[in-house]
């Protein structure tokens, strides 16, 4: 009885087994419906046509603003909560530590004031309070002078007589001398008091004035370059700096990012295959238009502004000139031809151009090389 219902159980199951197999076959191999795309994509209206990515950038392009001096900002005067905003040129966007710079100032402030004072002090010699003193010292010298030649001159006449012995006589003769040596000497110190100043000590002096003063203006410029200001008229349209926070330079990424949006521009890369069949299309009046990702309806059209001579690596749209992929490509920049409300900086668009028929490129004849 057990071996008839093996007989029976085993098939039945082994049979169970297959179906079960082959349905899974048939249902893992089955393709699956085809789904409407939840965008519908964006299609050219010219016969012929150039593809290209692009990315939506300011006028004057986006202006990484960075810091002229590393150190802890201070102070933000485009705070985050006000990204957006119109600034002119000349504004201040941060502030960088200037404390240090405020206190060189003052130091050599006070050396250009020292050296000044020490200037003025030699283009004042000699003081008219130290002349007379002088003088005096000079008639001394001379009254000196006239009684000593006075006692040899009476000694002279004494020393025929053996009145005046000769050793006295020659010490009155060294006497004398000495007073008309001290006589050459204040006369001396005399003329130098009236001279003044020596000219290179003066020149000394201007030098030193003239290196206070640039210490002066390179500590103002420092302190000038510690205020970060915008350089171009335009809107702020990024800020990655806080107070407090420190900043080098280079710095590790834009402290505030700027642009003119006036006019936006489109940046489109032109894939290297693409060339010899667009380039003729890069002048005025070419027809092109963008639509952003998302939105294949909308068709903002594009006026040729230039072509940036130049085929390069293809950078991703990521905005990190890091990335990159094997293709080569030129860039064409269109501005917007109409004030598009939803059009933001840093947009991914497609953009299609109208490409010229080319010119068919003549054959080369054939000749017999002699």
């Amino acid at each position: 009885m057990k071996v008839s219902m093996s007989r029976v159980v085993l098939p039945i199951l082994a049979l169970s087994m297959g179906v079960l197999g082959f349905y899974h076959v048939q249902e893992s191999s089955r393709s699956a419906p085809l789904t409407t795309p939840p965008q519908e994509p964006p299609h050219a209206p010219f016969e012929r046509t150039v593809a290209g990515a692009g990315i939506v950038e300011a006028q004057t392009e986006n202006i990484a603003i960075g810091s002229a001096l590393p150190g802890v900002v201070l102070e933000v005067f485009v705070p985050v909560d006000k990204v957006g905003q119109l600034v002119k040129a000349g504004d201040p966007l941060f502030l960088v530590d200037n404390r240090q710079l405020k206190a060189q100032l003052k130091y050599y402030e006070a050396n250009l004031a020292a050296a000044e004072a020490s200037l003025a002090k030699l283009e004042a010699q000699p003081r008219a309070e130290e002349l007379p003193p002088s003088e005096a010292n000079v008639r001394v010298a001379q009254a000196a002078l006239n009684l000593q030649l006075d006692i040899v001159e009476r000694n002279r006449r004494l020393i025929g007589n053996r009145a005046v012995s000769e050793e006295d006589y020659r010490q009155k003769e060294l006497t004398a001398e000495m007073a008309r040596r001290q006589l050459a000497q204040a006369q001396a110190q005399h003329a130098l008091l009236k001279a003044g100043a020596w000219t290179p000590d003066k020149a000394i002096a201007r030098a030193n004035v003239e290196l206070a003063k640039a210490q002066i203006e390179q500590t103002k410029t420092d302190l000038d370059r510690a205020l970060v200001r915008a350089p171009v008229e335009g809107k702020v349209l990024q800020v990655n700096v806080r107070p407090g926070e420190y900043v080098g330079t280079p710095p590790s990424q834009p402290l505030v990012v700027l642009g003119s949006v006036h006019n936006l521009h489109v940046r489109v890369d032109i894939d290297e295959h693409d060339i010899p069949r667009a380039y003729r299309s890069f002048k005025e009046g070419t027809p092109a238009f963008a639509s952003p990702r998302g939105d294949a309806s909308q068709r903002v059209p594009l006026r040729f502004m230039r072509v940036e001579p130049y085929v390069m690596p293809k950078k991703s749209l990521t905005g990190d000139n890091t990335e990159r992929v094997d293709t080569r490509v030129l860039q064409v920049i269109y501005r917007v031809g109409r004030d598009e409300p939803g059009l933001f900086v840093g947009m991914q668009v497609d953009v299609f151009l109208s490409a010229e028929e080319l010119e068919p490129v003549a054959k080369m004849g054939t000749g017999t090389v002699k």
